[in-house]
């Protein structure tokens, strides 16, 4: 109900950067949550970064090195990845809690997801 794009994912070698990005779009009422889980090869998806209302929660394993940030007015929210690693390699996915206009009612959308490989 809630298309998430994403955008920016690539190959960076160990040390180097990247941001992503996640648009929603459609008859958005308000947002509660958008976030950012990974999925490596033969592993479960896990949470990296999320941003609520008041609250910005980072897995361990990024914190210090990625900042989760949000533009309330185009429905975006940014993954800026400093320092990677090359077990930061996965696909990433955006995730997002939505209110639709139309029916009031808090969906949950997912996006395509972005491969970042980290690699020399």
């Amino acid at each position: 109900q809630v298309p998430l794009v994403e955008s920016g994912g690539g190959l960076v070698q160990p040390g180097g950067s990247l941001r992503l990005s996640c648009a929603a779009s459609g008859s958005i009422f308000s947002i509660n949550t958008m976030g950012w889980y990974c999925q490596a090869p033969g592993k479960q998806r896990e949470l990296v970064a999320a941003i609520a209302s008041g609250s910005i929660d980072y897995a361990n394993s990024v914190k210090g090195r990625f900042t989760i940030s949000r533009d309330g007015a185009e429905n975006t929210v940014y993954l800026q990845m400093n320092s990677l690693k090359p077990e930061d390699t996965a696909v990433y996915y955006c995730y997002g809690l939505v209110v639709l206009t139309t029916t009031l009612k808090l969906y949950e959308s997912w996006g395509q997801g972005t491969q970042v490989t980290v690699s020399s």
